[in-house]
């Protein structure tokens, strides 16, 4: 049988295979071979006579998250909110880049528009060609528009504490803040006990991602982007990138930088490369040894 794994704690795994969800175990073999699945695999597995489940197989993944641990991510919606607390370009850029590189779909969604004019936070995403919703309690109907971004996608929601992940799942219904909230109670109990990663499904189908590890102010640090790849995880770059005058640019500070030349023609948002610079320096004399 072809299922999706929903969650893992302790080694058995909920695998959603058409309209069932079986407890499954995996087989000894990948613990030798130190793979391990992770809530959205795409797995083989085959009941046996006592009804308990074996995990015979991985599919090949399409992308993979160490923390939080998740494959096969379609989208990820990321939060900021207008005010309370202010949004942050760089930590959102961050963000961004990392989706891009892993080829997630970044979308932002801009929270508590009641709170002040988000226009211009839209007008620097927009502009990079990335879809933006906006939302707010007293405004309901704009949680429809982002419902329908969900439908037949695996999503996975980043956001900083605070700017209304809660608030969001409300709006889309389906008791998904309910479900939440009960799993990370459960989950949350005991001293040593980490957070796991669930898919809960939607009714128009689809899944949404409770990814703990997406809640703290460290969530910017989930996956480093390399220096050379940096370049291609902003989009609004690729269409000047290698026609720069030197092949070495930096895109930084250089004469006959295309995309410095984009940016004075108004083609690239000052917010988008101010961050792209702040993150090529932080990375641009990191060493690989430096990640073991």
């Amino acid at each position: 049988m072809q299922g999706l794994i929903l969650k893992g704690i302790s080694g058995f795994y909920a695998v959603k295979a058409a309209d069932a969800v079986y407890e499954c175990r995996a087989r000894g073999v990948f613990r030798k071979e130190q793979q391990k699945p992770l809530a959205g695999d795409h797995v083989e597995f085959h009941v046996e006579a006592d009804g308990s489940g074996i995990i015979d197989k991985i599919e090949e993944r399409k992308n993979e998250l160490v923390r939080p641990p998740i494959a096969n991510i379609d989208q990820m919606l990321i939060l900021a909110s207008v005010d309370d607390p202010a949004p942050k370009p760089l930590l959102i850029d961050r963000i961004i880049a990392a989706a891009e590189d892993l080829s997630i779909e970044p979308v932002l969604v801009i929270s508590k528009t009641d709170l002040g004019d988000e226009r211009w936070l839209r007008e620097i995403y927009e502009q990079a060609g990335f879809q933006v919703f906006c939302v707010s309690l007293i405004e309901p109907e704009r949680f429809s528009a982002v419902k329908d971004c969900l439908i037949g996608k695996v999503t996975a929601i980043a956001g900083n504490s605070g700017v209304g992940k809660s608030t969001l799942l409300n709006g889309l219904g389906e008791g998904l803040c309910q479900q939440t909230g009960e799993t990370s109670k459960k989950l949350g109990r005991g001293r040593h006990t980490t957070r796991s990663v669930e898919l809960f499904p939607l009714q128009d189908g689809g899944f949404v991602a409770d990814t703990p590890g997406f809640s703290s102010i460290q969530m910017e640090s989930f996956h480093l982007v390399k220096k050379e790849d940096l370049p291609h995880c902003f989009r609004e770059f690729r269409p000047y990138l290698g026609h720069c005058r030197f092949q070495t640019c930096s895109h930084t500070q250089e004469k006959g930088c295309a995309v410095l030349e984009a940016l004075h023609k108004g083609k690239i948002n000052p917010s988008r490369h101010e961050s792209y610079a702040a993150m090529y320096n932080e990375v641009k004399d990191f060493k690989e040894w430096k990640k073991r």
